[in-house]
Order: structure tokens, then C-alpha cells, then sequence
């Protein structure tokens, strides 16, 4: 049987996330912290409906270090496709990659997808039936090898351990 605070917060830490988030961007009053608290309660609630079933996060300070991983390769991939755009275009060598997955929850497996497509310069095309498949277009292609390599490193193993999959 779920309790109130489950029925009233879902996904607790996602509540606590818009708060923050709509204060940082809002700044801090009365007005803004009561209102960032309403909506951090009401979106998660009307939104339940659509979410599948969410792993437990196993392992916190993992996913922290994840999480600062991903926004330096997300600045580091801006300025990377910057200057290979701004070069010649003959140089590019765009490319689709086949990803073997080694996680089997849908959940981590968009977290994935999406990962790879906020990176600049590649874009999660198309999981396969089976999800064991994730096709991946990326900008430059040198060593299709090497990109399956750095994404299992940097991302999928990572998820792995958060999520314990």
C-alpha cells in the first residue's frame, strides 16, 4: 500500500530538481519558491502516467560524477563540431555505428540514447527490437570502433553502475 508522501511525490528527487531549477532560473522570493513548489509537486503527479518504471538509483555520487561527465563532453563536443563545420567539409566523415548494448532497462537505455544525442555531433537514430542495438549517427567517424569504445567508457558503464542494471 503507498503511503500519502508516495501518492503526493512519485518521484521525490525529481521534485526537488524542478524546485531548485525553477528557483535558480527565477531567482529566490516567497512568491517563487511557493509557486516552484507547487509545480514541482503538480508535474510529476501529472506526468506519472507516462513514465515507465524508473530504476532505483543505486549509487549517488556516481551519478553526480555522470552527470559533470556529460556536461564537459557536451561543452568540449560544442567547440569540437564548431570547428570541424567551420573547416573544410570534405574533412567530415559522417557516419552511421551499430552500439551493442549491454543494458537491458528501457529506462537506461533512453537515458543512454539521450545522453548520446545531447552530445553534440552524434544522434541516437534507432534502438532495435530486441534492445540489444543502438544505432548511432555521428559527424566524424574515424574509427567507428573507437566511438563504441569511448561511449561504453564514458556513458553506458557508468549507467550500468547507477542504475545496477
Amino acid at each position: 500500500m503507498k503511503t500519502f508522501m508516495d501518492r503526493v511525490l512519485p518521484f521525490p528527487s525529481l521534485s526537488l530538481i524542478l524546485w531548485l531549477a525553477w528557483l535558480l532560473l527565477n531567482g529566490f522570493s516567497a512568491g517563487h519558491a511557493l509557486l516552484g513548489a507547487v509545480l514541482a509537486v503538480v508535474l510529476p503527479l501529472t506526468t506519472r502516467p507516462f513514465w515507465p518504471n524508473v530504476p532505483r538509483v543505486r549509487n549517488l555520487p556516481r551519478m553526480f560524477s555522470f552527470v559533470v561527465v556529460v556536461l564537459y563532453d557536451i561543452v568540449v563536443a560544442n567547440v569540437s563540431v564548431a570547428i570541424k563545420v567551420l573547416g573544410p567539409l570534405k574533412s567530415l566523415r559522417p557516419g552511421f555505428v551499430e552500439f551493442p548494448l549491454e543494458l537491458d532497462d528501457d529506462f537506461a537505455i533512453a537515458l543512454l540514447a539521450s545522453t548520446i544525442s545531447l552530445t553534440p555531433g552524434t544522434v541516437s537514430a534507432d534502438v532495435s527490437l530486441d534492445r540489444t542495438t543502438l544505432l548511432i549517427h555521428a559527424l566524424d567517424v574515424d574509427d567507428p570502433a573507437a566511438l563504441v569504445a569511448e561511449i561504453k567508457q564514458r556513458y553506458e558503464r557508468p549507467l550500468k553502475e547507477i542504475f545496477e542494471c
